[in-house]
């Protein structure tokens, strides 16, 4: 049986560790409502330049063909996908679904982007060719980072290394329900263009300078950015949401530890005062006699 003094060094551990996962929920409920907010300012936006190239596809069939799929016929496509995990563990089972579900829908040998450490070291060790890896900063994704990515894919695609590209990320249905999704990225698809916050009446027409098809060569990078950005902060909101829950289940754990040990202290301290006791009165004895 455990002393009093081993009693409570145990439980001074389990405070400190209540501690710490009582603040990192504090923390992740914190990012979680700040990237939702950001989310919902800067869709506006994109959702603006999509409805642009909605208009330029619709209305110009033959410009920015090179954006869409012009390899219908070909048989062996190059497909690569980017993986979105978090940067740290301490988030329950979030990472192991996105793992799982990449390792189901992409064969061993196909091409992937990871962005996140977890997503990274795991694959290192995985039959995948990792053919770049994008770090995104923890305390919150950036449009700075969804650029670059965007950036990257569209250079790949438009030279013809790459015939198609996917986005794997953790979708947030609700607080108790985070579900992996994979999403297509490029080539564009002209059905995905259309309605959107900002649809235009079709009765309004447009006319764009210098042409269409240099507008529309600026403005995909900036929709495929877009795309990105809301993958990476739902990704991001995801994650939040199951370390929220990951850490309110290992404080509730903690709380029911040390009340444990509080009953294991109450018994130790209650066997060492009838000990004390058992002698005091054993001692009188002697002294009587």
């Amino acid at each position: 049986m455990d002393t009093m003094r081993d009693i409570r060094v145990r439980s001074r551990s389990v405070k400190q560790s209540l501690q710490v996962t009582t603040a990192m929920k504090l923390i992740s409920t914190s990012k979680l409502r700040k990237a939702r907010r950001r989310l919902e300012e800067t869709r506006p936006y994109f959702e603006a330049i999509r409805a642009t190239l909605h208009d330029i596809a619709e209305r110009s069939a033959g410009e920015a063909t090179r954006w869409f799929d012009t390899k219908k016929d070909k048989k062996v496509r190059v497909c690569a996908t980017i993986v979105i995990t978090s940067g740290r563990g301490l988030a329950g089972g979030y990472n192991h679904a996105v793992t799982r579900f990449v390792e189901s829908a992409c064969p061993p040998g196909s091409i992937l982007l990871p962005i996140g450490t977890v997503g990274k070291r795991y694959f290192m060790e995985k039959d995948y060719v990792l053919l770049e890896d994008f770090p995104v900063s923890a305390k919150e994704p950036s449009v700075q980072a969804a650029r670059d990515i965007a950036a990257f894919a569209s250079a790949l695609f438009l030279s013809g290394k790459v015939d198609e590209f996917r986005v794997v990320y953790t979708r947030m249905f609700s607080s108790v329900k985070q579900e992996p999704e994979m999403i297509s990225l490029l080539p564009l698809e002209a059905e995905k263009l259309e309605g959107g916050f900002h649809a235009r009446p079709s009765s309004v027409s447009y006319t764009y300078m210098p042409n269409e098809e240099a507008l529309f060569d600026l403005l995909a990078p900036k929709f495929l950015k877009g795309v990105i950005y809301g993958a990476l902060v739902e990704a991001f909101a995801s994650e939040q949401t199951a370390r929220m829950t990951a850490m309110d289940a290992a404080s509730k754990n903690a709380k029911a530890m040390m009340e444990r040990l509080q009953l294991l202290y109450n018994r130790a301290r209650q066997a060492a005062i009838t000990g004390e006791v058992s002698e005091i009165v054993a001692g009188a004895s002697a002294l009587g006699d």
